[in-house]
């Protein structure tokens, strides 16, 4: 990547912390964001929390989509950057009111010490509290100036009192000390609290205090005006972290917490409800529940409050024990409901449903959804030939853009579904997953001539599909014909495997089975990018690595 002028100047003007001092005050705010940029890459923490505590700029977006090669930014530079941003607060150059730190986590561990979700969350809450407890400080240390500033006005008065008193004479002697007990009246009336906020103040709360005077209301409009910079972010939530996005969700004070993306894992039905009604409902794209056991009366329990958030549009759920038996009793009605509430979700557009082992019902789930999907992920579902048949015909098959399939056993009375399915899909789908599905090399001789129709189509995820050397020469050459694909994820071939394989082994067995040491692992790969580069296609990458598909699943 080649940086611009700009960035070179901004890199060398970060790396010397000494003479910050001397260009802070005389940088323009058209490069605050290309210095703020090349602290982060640098890794210049006190820079970067110099540049955000005077931040010339309503707005600062740090996050978002990263460009190929760039990493997360570092862990002490964020930390640096929350920090700025409370310090800010009190600063008067400092113009920020909104903070948008949406896809700044990075992998914990990764490269360069990125801070992760869960981290980022922590760091997050414990930042807006923060800032409550120190606008209060700094709140009873006004409060504390304004009472000595109208107790000196006080003694002041009755100095002057005092000598008018001795120069009119015991009659204005007498109205002053009526005039003097009557002041001293109001302040055991009002109290000390009214008369530390000064006159004015004191009017409002009395006129607060009148009925029919919409006090209440008021108080309200007044708690909203102390925010002064509001913060947009991805929340991750467990039980470890769970008191802690509680408190900063319910604090009122001079940082508000919003949220775009919700990632909760392994809470109850009970605590996500409480999570939910506390959220503000504006500006939520996304949720997504992984590893909580909510069965299904607890999901339909909780979609009429999903459906309330206005700008939802992805909904994911991830091993949720959603285990439906008909011979348990009121699992047709809590599965009825569980349709009503998901088509309560008027803009849903991702829906992602994991392990959930609802077999033969995806036509009541997904029927009543008043809009097309555009992203359905449906992997370790069960999924019945009624289910596929069902949804080759569906209002959302032809708006499909990513379909994930995977660990769905395919076979001869599928295969027509499917083929229906890629047709209609034909013209939108752009990733598609069939890892673990059982292809043979006789399935995918079928199916090719449908996955080379999809035209749009930029990944296709196959491994874990008993298929041998032959069959994966014959999917390479109809890869290469596709202009639009430049990913595939292939298995190892069967002839990888050591001896003693079963004819035709699940997913699981081709996981686990060790592959045959004697046998040239890169012949097979070397082999398979002979094709690629002979037909003229490097923008094609050709990948066997199990460790991606475990991702893709997880993530």
């Amino acid at each position: 990547m080649v940086l611009s002028l700009v960035s070179l100047c901004a890199r060398e003007v970060v790396s010397d912390h000494s003479s910050s001092p001397c260009w802070l005050r005389w940088v323009p705010r058209e490069l605050y964001r290309a210095l703020l940029q090349a602290a982060f890459t640098s890794c210049r923490p006190l820079a970067v929390g110099e540049l955000v505590q005077r931040w010339p700029e309503r707005t600062l977006r740090v996050g978002g989509p990263r460009k190929e090669g760039q990493t997360a930014p570092n862990r002490l530079c964020i930390q640096a950057l929350l920090l700025a941003v409370v310090r800010g607060l009190s600063d008067q150059r400092c113009a920020l009111q909104v903070l948008d730190l949406c896809g700044l986590q990075g992998d914990e561990g990764g490269l360069g010490d990125p801070m992760g979700g869960w981290s980022l969350t922590v760091a997050l809450c414990t930042m807006v509290v923060q800032a409550r407890a120190g606008a209060q400080r700094a709140q009873r240390r006004e409060g504390e100036r304004e009472r000595k500033r109208f107790s000196a006005l006080e003694r002041e008065k009755d100095v002057k009192r005092e000598r008018g008193r001795w120069k009119n004479g015991n009659g204005d002697e007498a109205r002053g000390a009526e005039s003097n007990g009557l002041r001293m009246g109001l302040c055991g009336i009002l109290g000390e609290e009214e008369l530390v906020r000064g006159v004015r103040r004191r009017m409002e709360i009395e006129r607060k205090r009148e009925p029919g005077s919409g006090g209440v209301r008021q108080e309200a409009e007044d708690l909203t005006s102390d925010v002064l910079v509001h913060v947009r972010a991805d929340i991750f939530v467990n039980a470890r972290s769970w008191e802690r996005v509680r408190a900063a969700l319910t604090t009122l004070g001079p940082l508000k917490l919003q949220c775009r993306y919700l990632r909760v894992e392994e809470i109850s039905v009970s605590s996500i409800r409480t999570l939910l009604d506390i959220l503000p409902h504006q500006g939520l794209l996304g949720i997504d529940i992984r590893y909580s056991s909510l069965g299904v009366a607890g999901l339909a329990e909780l979609l009429p409050q999903i459906s309330t958030f206005p700008a939802l549009n992805s909904l994911r759920l991830h091993y949720c024990n959603l285990d439906f038996r008909r011979d348990h009793l009121g699992q047709e009605e809590a599965l009825r409901d569980l349709s009503l509430g998901l088509a309560k979700i008027k803009v849903l557009r991702r829906l992602s449903l994991t392990a959930l082992r609802l077999p033969g019902q995806l036509r009541v789930l997904l029927s009543s959804l008043p809009q097309p999907l555009e992203i359905l992920e449906l992997p370790y579902l069960s999924l019945s030939p009624v289910d596929l048949a069902y949804l080759s015909c569906s209002h959302h098959a032809s708006s499909l853009q990513q379909l994930d399939l995977s660990e769905n056993c395919l076979d001869e009375s599928t295969l027509p579904s499917i083929r229906r399915l890629l047709s209609q899909a034909s013209s939108s789908l752009q990733h598609l997953s069939l890892s673990g599905c059982g292809l043979t090399d006789g399935l995918l001789e079928l199916l090719l001539p449908s996955l080379g129709g999809c035209l749009a189509l930029k990944s296709l995820a196959l491994a874990l599909n008993p298929l041998s050397m032959a069959g994966l020469m014959d999917l390479v050459r109809m890869a290469v014909r596709m202009p639009s694909l430049r990913h595939l994820l292939y298995p190892n071939p069967l002839e990888d495997y050591q001896p003693g394989l079963p004819d035709l082994p699940s997913s699981a067995q081709l996981l686990d089975w060790p592959l045959d040491e004697a046998t040239e692992i890169n012949m097979t790969s070397s082999q398979l990018n002979r094709v690629r580069l002979d037909s003229g296609r490097s923008d094609l990458f050709l990948t066997c690595d199990l460790l991606n598909y475990d991702k893709d699943l997880v993530d």
